[in-house]
């Protein structure tokens, strides 16, 4: 037993000495390799490393000659603005209210009392800093700023800085409705995912995996879209779905957008005192800005609120300030601005029983909700509501004497509103803390309980039918019957079917010259214009076989023309008609409000996808009108549709630029860099023979400008054409 042991101790012994002397051997091996190791990192850091550091000298550039574009600008010297009104109903509103009310200061008053506006056709003024303002003249030495600054510096910054205002807009925009987004993702507000398939498709957009469960693709898609906004390097995942060969040339010029905010911030401090002094690396940024509005906010804008409130299909409803839109026997109640939410939020608390209670208990027949502005355009497309006007129609609704209250959310509303509504029995309400007005009523949007918002609202409006003074009550019979709801999807699934859903059909009649190409009527609309250039830009286009898409106040003034009805067709080309006649749509289609010329972008890009017209947007017969603009995010709508490759055509009202260097880069250089550029139109005549000279040359480019002859295909040519048919993504995907 004890021998045992001592076996198997001296066994133990010896293991333990053979593994020492390979654990010494081990060390040994391992001192040597790390002793090696260090000379060669130390032979490494000897070597001279050579790094290829940019260094280029920014010449300075010689003046162009004369520029046609910047002629037109300087042929203003005097801006007459008159009180001209084409609209009738609007004509008779305004008058009722000088009639009863003389004294009350009123937009056309305003006009008036202003008489003709002086443009300066020589000087630029800088306010950058505090030694001036200083008065430039361009190629005048002695009238540079004190600090040395040139005409093409300030204008740059100048119009830069509008870029990046009007992105701002935008980008508020997006981020409250991504808040309420994840607000229902996290089940915090009561919101519910109205349209699954968008939510597939958008998060297929930002690279997340669709085989993960609803709840993990609702979460990812959450963190994705706060990242866009706030990411400060790299690419945003969302311009990723422009063409190739667009992506490439934006990635040339370094103008692919590194994160939202990123883009807004940097150019508001490009463009502050004596910091970026080369126009054109500021307008590139100002590209690259606005960039990130299209591809980037209002993308975002437009597809978060088709996912929590379903994305429009064609509806019929009414236009305009009258009978159908306005009831004389309802509480009616407009919601103004931009905010979706909460005029959904109003509409959903108008069916309460509570409400309905008190409504009943007032003697009124129910509530009735209307909108204005791009809220209107926003009810209109997905809900039928009737839309009253544009920005200019905020005052003259009051005077019907009809308006329980105005729900406001901040942009696109006039100062004065609040002392026309003092005059009548109407009440301002904001639910916009970020925007408040004196003399209206704030009405806090609480994101936990967002019904009892709403129901709050209505209660004012309520309280407000019992001072109505019938005997002042005037409503003109003037409502426009129009068709809206013309997204994207709605138009793939009226040419293809929810089978073969696609813009197959409209792809073939651009290709056979049945329909010539497509413009894009997008915009504000102001008072002070002789000539309603929309409508007759509009009319002239579509008797040309030019399909016409439309967003913002521009849709809703050539909803009031009755454009936006198959009763327009016989206005139509005879392509043009046949076609549209074939499908059952009007010639002009309504997509949204001024946000959702995303909608645009991305019908652009399925074109592109279907084959046959080319591989980049620029190679496309498309062509943008922005006649009228208030708002500054209508010049970021059209700095990115050209920065994309489209021709932009601005009104007679595009900012005054001195500089011949910018108003070059603006009107001519963008096109070689991008494929897209300004142009400025000063009346309806001048802007569509301009579109039909582009979008013949973008026919003569790709080849489509004659007629094909008549093909008959056997089995085999059919069969090679079915190999070759483009199957968009949502078929692809399964959704």
């Amino acid at each position: 037993m004890i021998e045992s042991s001592e076996e198997k101790l001296k066994e133990i012994f010896l293991n333990l000495k053979t593994g020492t002397k390979a654990l010494k051997s081990g060390m040994e091996l391992l001192e040597s390799g790390i002793k090696k190791l260090e000379e060669k990192i130390l032979e490494i850091t000897k070597e001279v490393v050579k790094v290829e550091i940019k260094v280029e000298k920014i010449e300075r550039e010689k003046e162009p000659e004369e520029i046609e574009s910047l002629e037109k600008i300087h042929k203003r010297p005097l801006k007459e603005i008159t009180f001209e009104l084409s609209n009738k109903t609007l004509e008779s509103l305004y008058e009722k209210i000088h009639k009863e009310k003389p004294t009350l200061y009123t937009i056309p008053k305003g006009i008036e009392k202003r008489g003709s506006v002086k443009i300066r056709k020589e000087e630029t003024t800088c306010t950058l800093c505090n030694l001036g303002p200083c008065e430039i003249i361009e190629n005048r030495e002695d009238l540079k700023g004190i600090c040395g600054i040139d005409v093409s510096a300030v204008s740059a910054k100048d119009f830069a800085r509008l870029i990046a205002e009007g992105a701002a807009t935008n980008l508020e925009h997006a981020r409250k409705i991504a808040e309420i987004f994840r607000g229902a993702v996290t089940k915090e507000i009561p919101f519910q995912i109205k349209d699954k398939k968008k939510l597939k498709l958008f998060a297929y957009s930002l690279g997340i995996d669709l085989n993960l469960p609803e709840e993990k693709i609702l979460e990812e898609t959450v963190k994705k879209i706060f990242q866009i906004f706030s990411q400060q390097e790299g690419e945003l995942i969302s311009i990723h779905r422009a063409p190739q060969n667009l992506i490439e040339k934006w990635r040339k010029y370094k103008v692919i957008p590194r994160g939202i905010e990123k883009e807004i911030l940097e150019l508001f401090y490009k463009t502050s005192t004596i910091v970026d002094l080369y126009y054109k690396n500021i307008l590139l940024s100002a590209v690259r800005c606005s960039l990130s509005d299209g591809w980037g906010s209002s993308l975002i804008a437009t597809d978060l609120q088709d996912i929590l409130f379903g994305t429009p299909q064609p509806v019929r409803s009414f236009i305009n300030i009258g009978e159908n839109v306005i009831f004389k026997d309802m509480v009616n109640v407009i919601v103004h601005g931009q905010d979706f939410i909460m005029a959904d939020l109003l509409r959903e608390a108008s069916f309460n029983s509570e409400i309905i209670e008190l409504t009943k208990e007032i003697g009124a027949k129910g509530i009735n909700l209307v909108g204005l502005c791009d809220t209107g355009n926003e009810l209109l497309m997905r809900r039928g509501i009737p839309v009253l006007g544009t920005f200019i129609h905020q005052e003259a609704v009051i005077a019907t004497g009809a308006i329980e209250a105005i729900v406001i959310d901040g942009e696109c509303v006039v100062p004065n509103i609040v002392q026309i509504a003092n005059q009548f029995h109407t009440t301002i309400i904001t639910t916009n803390p970020q925007s408040l007005i004196e003399g209206a009523i704030y009405v806090e949007f609480n994101k936990n309980y967002p019904l009892e918002s709403a129901k709050e609202i209505l209660k004012i409006a309520l309280s407000k039918y019992k001072e109505r003074k019938n005997s002042e009550i005037y409503i003109p019979e003037d409502s426009i019957e129009v068709i809206s709801g013309f997204s994207l999807e709605a138009l793939m699934y009226i040419m293809g079917g929810r089978f073969r859903a696609g813009l197959e059909i409209l792809k073939e009649n651009l290709v056979n010259g049945k329909i010539l190409g497509i413009a894009v009527i997008t915009g504000c609309d102001y008072f002070g214009t002789k000539e309603n250039i929309e409508v007759e830009l509009t009319k002239e286009l579509i008797a040309n076989n030019i399909l016409v898409l439309t967003t913002g106040c521009s849709a809703i003034k050539l909803g009031m023309a009755g454009l936006l009805t198959e009763e327009a067709t016989k206005l139509a080309g005879e392509g043009l008609r046949e076609v549209i006649e074939g499908i059952g749509c009007p010639p002009v289609l309504h997509m949204g409000s001024l946000v959702d010329n995303s909608r645009v972008l991305q019908t652009l890009i399925e074109l592109i996808n279907t084959g046959d017209l080319g591989k980049d947007i620029s190679d496309l017969p498309v062509v943008v009108c922005i006649p009228q603009w208030i708002n500054k995010k209508a010049l970021s709508v059209g700095m990115y549709f050209s920065a994309s490759g489209v021709q932009v055509i601005f009104g007679a009202d595009f900012p005054f630029i001195e500089s011949k260097k910018t108003t070059n880069f603006l009107f001519n250089e963008m096109e070689n860099y991008f494929g897209g550029t300004f142009k400025i139109a000063s009346k309806a005549s001048d802007f569509v023979n301009m579109v039909i000279d582009r979008i013949w040359q973008k026919r003569k480019e790709h080849g489509i400008d004659k007629p094909k002859p008549r093909i008959f295909y056997d089995m085999a040519m059919r069969r090679a054409l079915d190999e070759k048919i483009y199957i968009p993504i949502i078929h692809r995907l399964g959704i």
